[in-house]
């Protein structure tokens, strides 16, 4: 059973799953805590994206040439 109801519908069962997760996130640490915590869960799955994508090189020097310009803002 639950083997098919995964073949046929896995955005429904993951879906669920996920939104459980960050709402008890959300109701243990906060509304901006758990904000915060998706952002990063988010850098973290585009970094590994490109990794996996073999565009490595161009993802790193193009957040060192971000932080440069912000950088260089506040001089």
């Amino acid at each position: 059973m639950w083997k098919d109801l995964w073949e046929r519908h896995p955005g429904k069962l993951i879906g669920p799953i996920i939104g459980v997760f960050f709402g008890i996130i959300y109701l243990i640490v906060g509304f901006w805590d758990t904000l915060m915590f998706v952002l990063i869960v988010f850098i973290g799955f585009y970094i590994g994206r490109k990794v996996d994508l073999k565009e490595r090189s161009e993802i790193f020097t193009k957040i060192k040439l971000q932080f440069s310009r912000f950088l260089d803002r506040y001089r």
